[in-house]
């Protein structure tokens, strides 16, 4: 029989509504292959951010039987050095190497229990220098959407929620999965760039052109050796200018978001074709497989072969 993963959403006072649902929405959506409960850390209902309070079926102990807990994003004003005894009782009943994942203020709560110290995380940007302020031990990265650090994700504000969610399940499942479920949500199922992009910029002129036509361009000539100056020229801007407005619109240089689009692309191949590395490296736009195979380890940490042997028979 199929294996049901048990993902516990933890539910703490103060905490946003919509980022509470996300877990749910999207891993509820995912033909049965999850199974989310949420439950508070003592069964009785708390309040939300909004103007009403959220009752819930389950209380702490189902934290013992989870495969992933899911802590979602808080009220800032809640966010505390110190955890209340109640939720540190509640996360002490959370199994070793349970995975872990927050959305955007949760992550102040892993900290908190110490379970971020040493590790690389994200949260809002917005928060970022209290974060660093109050725990140092911690490698915070403010410019990503979310980061994977084996058992423990983290993610950056609401919408990042479902990006980090797609992420859970195109790694348990593959992308065709996870394309699937964000067709039927209507969301995409990856976004570009990362936190950079939404950071308050002063308003660009009005007259100034997107680069969005010209990765659209791009995109469908991946296999082809497009250069910076391919890409300005399409736009028709200076290689300086494009540079600029490519960074502020996306959050990445053209070349970084470049090679994620090929490596995304070479993942897709991995999983859905019977195309070999080298084949693949050549449709993608890496000049060999050796090229794909360094972006590829550097991007998720596993060969091509891992890659497809994992994802190949998931998809299926």
């Amino acid at each position: 029989m199929r294996h049901v993963e048990r993902v516990v959403v933890l539910a703490l006072d103060g905490v946003y509504p919509f980022e509470l649902g996300i877990p749910s929405r999207i891993l509820g959506a995912a033909d049965g292959r999850y199974e989310v409960l949420t439950c508070t850390v003592d069964g009785k209902p708390v309040r939300s951010n909004a103007d009403f309070s959220i009752t819930v079926e389950h209380g702490p102990e189902v934290l013992r039987t989870a495969d992933t807990v899911v802590i979602p994003a808080i009220t800032p004003s809640s966010v505390t050095a110190e955890l209340p005894a109640e939720v540190t009782a509640a996360l002490a009943l959370i199994r070793p190497g349970t995975r872990l994942v927050s959305i955007c203020t949760g992550a102040f709560v892993l900290a908190a229990a110490g379970l971020l110290e040493g590790r690389r995380a994200t949260t809002h940007w917005q928060l970022a220098d209290q974060f660093r302020d109050m725990y140092p031990g911690v490698d915070l990265d403010p410019d990503v959407l979310f980061v994977d650090d084996g058992t423990v994700l983290t993610s950056a504000g609401a919408a990042s929620g479902v990006d980090i969610c797609l992420h859970i399940l195109r790694k348990d499942h593959g992308s065709e999965l996870a394309n699937s479920v964000a067709r039927r949500c209507v969301v995409p199922p990856w976004r570009d760039g990362g936190q950079a992009q939404y950071i308050e910029q002063p308003v660009p002129d009005p007259v100034a052109t997107s680069t969005a036509a010209t990765r659209v361009w791009a995109l469908a000539r991946l296999g082809d050796p497009l250069t910076l100056t391919d890409l300005a020229g399409h736009a028709r801007m200076s290689l300086r200018t494009f540079a600029r407005r490519f960074h502020d619109e996306v959050g990445l240089s053209p070349g970084r978001w470049l090679i994620q689009q090929r490596v995304t692309r070479a993942r897709h191949l991995l999983e859905a074709s019977e195309l070999s590395v080298d084949q693949i490296a050549g449709e993608v736009g890496f000049a060999t497989g050796t090229s794909l195979r360094q972006h590829l380890h550097a991007a998720i940490g596993v060969s091509p072969q891992t890659y497809r042997r994992t994802f190949h028979a998931a998809a299926r």
